[in-house]
């Protein structure tokens, strides 16, 4: 018997640098470009964050800025697309009237106060804020506010869903995801998506089944599916919910959670 050694080499990082692109009309574009070494094609998208191009280990640098040039009119048609889509603004002090969260626009106040803290009452916000509290801190009560909002809808719905089920999630985060709107890892940690708190309470509840369906079946298959049947039968409604504003909520949670320089 013969032993062969196998050299191991190496799994290549994804890297990433920007590259400049003049549009039509527009000042020079900043396009994010990422080298991945699980791409297989150059490929161009557009999300809340911005322009992205994915670049597999093969291709040239050169051949990429090519496929962005040739794409300039798409990609200047997709950045107008997110613009109107997401009509939200970062938070400003004393400035921003409303807030989205579960489905409307709530009116909100804005108090000076000893403490930083946003609180309901009935269907308006009110937020308390010291005169010298910094925008981070701001947009820090901000989100913890919507975690805790997303947090007292999920333990709302949990003890409905829970019945049947293998064991509960093991853990419970809320995220702001680029394109997921949910995930569950194998030890059972469920993740979400923030913004979920900000649209329809049954959008938002259907991906909390559908996630906790995957404690049944880690996968897309029909059992997987008849499963989410059982438990959410307008689950085909809420998918179409999110294809309609889905772009809308995550793209309007970030604005408000960034820097009004940004």
């Amino acid at each position: 018997m013969s032993l062969r050694l196998l050299r191991l080499t190496p799994a290549r990082s994804v890297e990433r640098d920007t590259v400049t692109v003049q549009l039509a009309d527009q000042p020079p574009l900043q396009v994010q470009r990422v080298r991945d070494p699980r791409a297989k094609r150059i490929k161009l998208s557009v999300d809340e964050r911005g322009a992205r191009l994915t670049l597999p280990l093969r291709a040239s640098l050169v051949a990429g800025e090519r496929f962005l040039l040739e794409h300039r009119r798409w990609l200047a048609l997709q950045l107008q697309r997110y613009e109107s889509d997401a009509p939200l603004a970062s938070l400003e002090r004393l400035q921003t009237a409303g807030l989205p969260l579960r489905g409307a626009l709530r009116p909100l106040h804005w108090h000076e106060g000893r403490f930083a803290r946003l609180a309901m009452e009935g269907d308006a916000v009110h937020f308390h804020l010291p005169a010298r509290a910094s925008d981070a801190v701001m947009r820090r009560v901000l989100r913890e506010f919507y975690e805790a909002q997303a947090r007292a809808d999920i333990g709302g719905w949990l003890p409905r869903y829970l019945p049947g089920l293998p064991r509960a999630p093991s853990r419970l985060r809320l995220k702001v995801m680029s394109s997921q709107w949910g995930s569950l890892s194998p030890d059972g940690s469920l993740a979400l998506d923030l913004a979920l708190v900000l649209g329809d309470p049954q959008a938002f509840e259907y991906v909390v089944v559908h996630e906790l369906c995957h404690l049944i079946h880690a996968n897309h298959s029909p059992a997987f599916w008849r499963e989410v049947q059982a438990r959410f039968p307008h689950w085909r409604e809420q998918r179409g919910y999110f294809h309609a504003n889905g772009r809308q909520l995550k793209a309007g949670l970030r604005r408000l959670l960034s820097p009004t320089s940004e």
